[in-house]
């Protein structure tokens, strides 16, 4: 799965194009990494580092959706590992 699609099913983005935005000015990083690349494939047990507000967010991805639904449905496919302030 793509990664602008995920975060946008996940609820991290309010759209696609926020998460392509967010992805470009190189926000995200995915085991470590930086990602540059909406295209970037995720998969089951990466590992998402996420600004988000004045915090930021390390996420393990346990499972992919299949749509973007309610928030409780989106937290089910993965795990937060820690969070800061």
């Amino acid at each position: 799965m793509r990664l602008d699609l995920l975060l946008c099913r996940l609820r991290f983005a309010k759209s696609r194009s926020l998460a392509q935005r967010c992805i470009a000015e190189g926000h995200i990083r995915r085991n470590g990494e930086r990602v540059v690349a909406s295209d970037e494939p995720i998969s089951p047990g990466d590992v998402l580092t996420l600004p988000i507000g004045r915090t930021v967010r390390v996420i393990a991805i346990e499972s992919l959706p299949d749509r973007r639904g309610p928030a409780a449905e989106a937290r089910a496919h993965y795990h937060e590992h820690s969070r800061n302030a």
